[in-house]
């Protein structure tokens, strides 16, 4: 009778784990432990150092270690000596920096508005700030990189409105495939004005027109440029690795956040802020280059999962890898010509994007 009873009474309820990337934010990637994460880090830096060593000595002309050695600690002069010092070192350090700061305003544009597509190219963010730079410089005569690199700051974040306004419309709300077909029509108005203002004036915008398609190679002051630049870009990598905790909340979906203590609305601002300044910082060093910052931050989810504190910091090592590369093989494939890194990149990027598009769920968001 006692074990009737017994077989008879409800037995407890089981609360079954909720699993996937939206409710674990330290869901699996490739590599699932902490450890694993960190060691797989420190071996991408390393990756990054030799990727940046060979920037500096693949060229026209092939370059050897002892030659970049004798450029800083036995400088004669020479014309490699000034190769190494006003070209290719600059060039390389505008890789990095250009590279990851594409790579982290990638992981937020997706973060922020969990769209698997989002990117800061695809959205027109960097057109809208190559446009405005365009206008600084080729319009106005501004020469200043911190004056015209606000109006890239206006022209990214105008662009970002835009989108969003256009990808509201209808039934539905701003859905990822809505805001992706907004952001592809926009680049290309806005390409195509940025083209007519640099293709109207050949005398004054001849040194500019890297801006059509992007461009690691500039000019001779590229070492000033970047000085000028970085204080921009350590402010919005600041902002964007101080959101990571936030972000992994929003990813969880507004209501969850809101319940869990977070304030969207300042998260989206915080990291929009960030976006503008690092996207709109990188275009107007490097032109607009797209791709790198839709196929990095998957790669990096791919090893580590979606938890942002470390999509982030894989993001901003793995894109310069990418950028850097692509920069190797633009000099190398056209010699003794050049093609410039935004056609790589998206030579590149154009048939990871379909993949994207086709599969239509990707993992982390």
């Amino acid at each position: 009778m006692a074990e009737r009873t017994a077989d008879a009474s409800p037995s407890p309820t089981r609360v079954l784990p909720v699993r996937g990337p939206r409710s674990d934010p330290g869901g699996p990637g490739l590599l699932r432990s902490p450890r694993a994460r960190a060691v797989g880090l420190v071996v991408a830096v390393g990756a990054l150092a030799v990727t940046l060593l060979a920037s500096v000595l693949v060229g026209y002309r092939y370059l050897s270690p002892t030659e970049v050695y004798s450029a800083y600690w036995n400088f004669t002069g020479s014309d490699t000596d000034l190769v190494v010092l006003h070209l290719r070192v600059p060039r390389a350090l505008a890789g990095v920096a250009v590279g990851a700061a594409l790579g982290v305003s990638g992981v937020l544009v997706q973060g922020i508005t969990r769209n698997p597509l989002g990117d800061p190219g695809i959205l027109g963010i960097n057109s809208g700030a190559s446009l405005a730079t365009v206008v600084a410089i080729g319009v106005l005569g501004i020469s200043a990189l911190p004056v015209y690199v606000l109006f890239a700051f206006g022209g990214a974040a105008l662009a970002a409105v835009m989108v969003h306004l256009v990808g509201s419309l209808g039934s539905g709300g701003a859905d990822p495939i809505k805001l992706t077909l907004a952001g592809a029509a926009l680049s290309a108005l806005l390409g195509s004005v940025t083209s007519a203002l640099v293709l109207s004036d050949r005398a004054s915008l001849e040194e500019y027109r890297f801006w059509v398609v992007g461009s690691l190679s500039g000019s001779e002051g590229m070492g000033a440029v970047l000085g000028q630049a970085a204080p921009f870009l350590l402010l919005g990598m600041l902002l964007a690795f101080g959101s990571t905790r936030a972000l992994n909340a929003v990813a969880l979906g507004d209501d969850l956040a809101r319940s869990l203590g977070t304030r969207v609305w300042a998260v989206r601002a915080v990291s929009a802020l960030a976006v503008v300044l690092l996207a709109g910082t990188a275009t107007a060093v490097a032109g607009p280059i797209g791709f790198v910052g839709i196929a990095v931050p998957h790669i990096a989810r791919l090893l580590v999962g979606p938890d942002h504190r470390w999509v982030l910091p894989w993001s901003a090592v793995l894109a310069p890898i990418l950028l850097l590369t692509a920069d190797m093989v633009g000099r190398v494939v056209a010699r003794p010509e050049e093609l410039q890194v935004g056609i790589v990149t998206a030579l590149i990027g154009a048939p990871f994007f379909i993949v994207l598009v086709r599969r239509r769920r990707v993992a982390g968001l």
